[in-house]
């Protein structure tokens, strides 16, 4: 199951998301999203677990705890959709 993490601390690391995550089951993957010029963290991230019941605890546990002095926010994530507005508004609005 892929789930989404946001309002993390700005020093959060990938290996930091994985190890809050691996207190309830296996990881799959972890990765905080940084800002490609800074390096710098955004404040939100994925995690991949393998076990759905893992996943769904993980996520009831982690949801609203405050860590590093901030309430994260863990929830399922969403497929990405496309965003085909953003590559055509130009040629949509004429």
């Amino acid at each position: 199951m892929n789930i989404y993490v946001s309002n993390l601390g700005y020093s959060f690391q990938d290996e930091d998301l994985s190890k809050l995550f691996g207190e309830y089951g296996s990881v799959s993957s972890a990765k905080v999203i940084t800002d490609k010029f800074t390096n710098r963290s955004k404040g939100f991230g994925f995690v991949e677990m393998p076990d759905k019941q893992a996943a769904e605890t993980a996520i009831k546990e982690l949801d609203g705890k405050v860590i590093d002095g901030r309430p994260v926010k863990v929830s399922e994530a969403r497929p990405r959709e496309e965003n085909q507005s953003r590559n055509n508004s130009y040629a949509k609005r004429w």
